[in-house]
C-alpha cells in the first residue's frame, strides 16, 4: 500500500531535470573543493603534530580537538553567522563569505582536522631510517618530506583518504543550512512547495547512492592502484592501512 501511493511517475520525470542536475553539480563541486583544501591542511597540521617544538604540536593538537569535537553544523552556523556578528572585518568585501565560500570553508576546515590524523600516522608509517638516508644525501627536511617521505606515505594514506571523501560527500548535505544550493537543499525545497516529500527524498537518496557508488568503486580502483597492498605484504604499511581503515568513513 505504501509504495502504491507513491508517484513514481513524478519521481521518473524529476530524476533527471535540470534543477537536480544543478543540485549535483554543486554538491560535487563543494566535496572536490572541501577534500583538496582538507588534505592541504591535514598535511600542514600533520607536520606540526610530527615536529620537535612544542608550539607547533601543541596547535596541531588543539585544531583536531576543537574541530574534531564540535558538530559540523554548528561550525557552518558559526563562521556564516556568528563570526561576522562580533567581527565583521573577517570577510572585508562586505562582512560575510558567500553561502558557497563559507560551505567549502567550513568543510575543508573540519575535513582538515579528520586528515591530519590519517597523514600524521601514514607518515609514521614510512621507516625513520629513510629520513636519515636523504639527510645523509644533503637533503633538506622539507625535501626529503616531499621527495622521499610523503611519496611513501600516500600509500597506506589513500583507502582512508578515499573513505573521508565519501563521508564528505554526504557531509556537504549540512550546508544546505546556509542555503547553498546543494542536492539536499533542491530536494527541500520541492518537496516544501509540493509536499511530496517522499517523492523527493527518493529522488535525492537515489543520486546520493550513485554519488557514492562510484567514488567507492573509483576508491578500490586507487587503492588497487597506488595502495599499500599493490606493493605487497614485503613492502611496508599493510598493518597501518588496516589501522587507518577504522578512522574512516564516519557519519
Amino acid at each position: 500500500m505504501v509504495l502504491l501511493a507513491v508517484d513514481w511517475g513524478y519521481i521518473g520525470e524529476n530524476l533527471f531535470s535540470d534543477i537536480v542536475f544543478e543540485g549535483v553539480w554543486m554538491t560535487l563541486r563543494l566535496t572536490a573543493v572541501a577534500m583538496f583544501f582538507g588534505v592541504v591542511l591535514g598535511t600542514a597540521f600533520a607536520l606540526m603534530r610530527l615536529s620537535p617544538a612544542w608550539p607547533l604540536k601543541a596547535l596541531g593538537l588543539a585544531y583536531i580537538w576543537f574541530f574534531r569535537g564540535t558538530p559540523l553544523i554548528v561550525q557552518i552556523v558559526f563562521w556564516f553567522f556568528a563570526l561576522p556578528q562580533v567581527w565583521p572585518e573577517w570577510a572585508p568585501w562586505n562582512g560575510q563569505m558567500s553561502p558557497f565560500t563559507t560551505g567549502v570553508f567550513a568543510l575543508a576546515i573540519n575535513e582538515g582536522a579528520y586528515m591530519t590524523e590519517i597523514m600524521r600516522a601514514g607518515i609514521q608509517s614510512v621507516d625513520s631510517g629513510q629520513m636519515e638516508a636523504a639527510k645523509s644525501l644533503g637533503m633538506t627536511y622539507p625535501k626529503a618530506m616531499r621527495r622521499i617521505i610523503l611519496p611513501q606515505a600516500l600509500r597506506v594514506v589513500i583507502p582512508p583518504t578515499g573513505n573521508e571523501f565519501i563521508a564528505l560527500l554526504k557531509n556537504s548535505s549540512l550546508v544546505s543550512v546556509i542555503s547553498v544550493s546543494e542536492l539536499f537543499l533542491v530536494a527541500k525545497l520541492q518537496y516544501s512547495s509540493s509536499l511530496l516529500y517522499f517523492e523527493w527524498l527518493i529522488i535525492a537518496s537515489v543520486w546520493y547512492l550513485a554519488l557514492t557508488t562510484v567514488g567507492s568503486i573509483a576508491q578500490a580502483w586507487v587503492e588497487g592502484r597506488y595502495g599499500a597492498e599493490s606493493y605487497g605484504a614485503g613492502a611496508g604499511g599493510s598493518g597501518w592501512t588496516r589501522r587507518l581503515m577504522l578512522i574512516g568513513p564516519r557519519d
